[in-house]
């Protein structure tokens, strides 16, 4: 088996064929939508189709005799049908899965880019078999001899018959098979687990998630859209700020706690959308300036408060100071990196164009939200105040960075252009 890092590539993108389930499912089950099971608001089959779209497949098939193929796939009545449906693509592999696959964009890339020749086919048993693409046309007339074949081990003993034991899959290439109710919980733990991010902070990862992740979940079959979750954390954050204009730490912890809410909430817009394929450029546009308005109503009533309680004008030079470097960073960001990005994955995820750029990777972990954490701690002494001042130094110097930043990355990028 060669991966996508060996010389030898796939010629053209897989096709995807799905046999019908061979389990019966209970119609009154919650978990039954459509005569399929449905995982965080998406069917199977509606997953699948999202899934293999976003890993770059070709067409997506439907082995459907006896029923009526799911929307986003075609139908196929058997073997014959695949075969002449397949003759313009001949030389792309085939990759034949269960309906009631787990399909995540992960692993079917993993596939996609795994390539099985010299060998005939390739198999993990019961969950995946990929045909290569040249012995594909022989494969199908051995799968629709005597009458076909239309269950997951019948094909592989058909195949095993005509081209002996199959290639294993590499074993990080894993998918699940969603046949009984305790495969559901499973297969629910397994898309939620996915959605923690690497450049998650250490508060961010060990208890927000936490808590996001079980909002996202009860949200996922309702008809919540990601967007409108951005808005409620954003409200959130925003209804907050007031509470730092007292000098009483009461006050100041109530928007503490709600600044913090805030942030836990604002983890769940993405969540949803991943979970569910709704990304989209205005949702990542409104996440990015919700935050950064949550952040400058924060600093700003910190600034008021302050001068009020202290009767003098300088606290507010203070709130200036972090408000201009916020929205400064703010908009350079958007800039560089969110400018010419689409919806078709994350927005954000660096302020860095080079992942690897040490001063890069320290302002990504200077911009993490465990800050917040801060807050409700130094609400509880009155003194929420402190983090304005560090803010109104460090949001400046943060500005500055970026700049410097920008600047560098140019240069790196003349001097390989002008090598090359």
């Amino acid at each position: 088996m060669r991966t996508e890092g060996s010389r030898i590539a796939i010629p053209a993108a897989p096709n995807l064929v799905l046999l019908p389930s061979q389990a019966s499912l209970d119609q009154s089950d919650s978990q039954v939508r459509d005569g399929e099971r449905s995982i965080l608001g998406l069917t199977l089959t509606q997953r699948t189709v999202m899934a293999a779209r976003r890993a770059g497949y070709g067409r997506i098939f439907a082995l459907a005799r006896d029923c009526v193929a799911p929307p986003g796939t075609v139908e196929i009545a058997n073997w014959s049908s695949l075969a002449d449906a397949l003759q313009p693509s001949q030389a792309a592999p085939v990759v034949i899965a269960p309906a009631a696959i787990l399909s995540e964009s992960g692993w079917l890339k993993a596939l996609a880019a795994t390539q099985i020749e010299p060998a005939a086919w390739a198999a993990r048993p019961g969950r995946i078999i990929v045909l290569g693409a040249a012995a594909l046309s022989d494969a199908l007339a051995e799968l629709r001899a005597d009458g076909g074949v239309y269950d997951m081990a019948a094909v592989a003993e058909r195949l095993a018959r005509r081209f002996g034991p199959a290639v294993a899959v590499p074993n990080e290439i894993d998918p699940l098979v969603v046949a009984t109710p305790r495969d559901v919980r499973i297969a629910e733990r397994r898309l939620l687990r996915s959605l923690v991010k690497d450049t998650d902070g250490f508060m961010a990862r060990h208890f927000d998630r936490h808590i996001s992740l079980q909002i996202s979940r009860r949200l996922a079959p309702t008809a919540v859209k990601p967007t409108q979750i951005s808005v409620l954390s954003t409200a959130i954050g925003v209804c907050g700020a007031p509470f730092f204009l007292s000098a009483h730490w009461s006050w100041q912890l109530v928007g503490a706690l709600l600044f913090l809410a805030h942030s836990i909430v604002d983890g769940c817009d993405g969540e949803l959308a991943r979970l569910k394929f709704q990304e989209s450029r205005y949702g990542g546009i409104l996440d990015f300036w919700g935050d950064n308005i949550v952040h400058v109503a924060v600093f700003g009533c910190m600034a008021i408060g302050w001068a009020l309680s202290a009767t003098a004008t300088w606290p507010l030079w203070l709130g200036a100071a972090a408000i201009v470097g916020t929205l400064g960073s703010a908009g350079f960001v958007h800039w560089r990196q969110l400018r010419a990005k689409d919806g078709s994955g994350p927005l954000f995820t660096s302020v860095s164009s080079a992942p690897d750029d040490h001063l890069g990777g320290m302002l990504d972990a200077a911009s993490r939200r465990d800050f917040i954490y801060v807050v409700p701690i130094l609400a509880l002494f009155g003194k929420s105040s402190w983090l304005l001042l560090l803010a109104s130094v460090g949001a400046p110097i943060f500005f500055f960075l970026l700049v410097l930043l920008a600047l560098r990355e140019r240069l790196r990028s003349r001097a390989v252009i002008s090598a090359s």
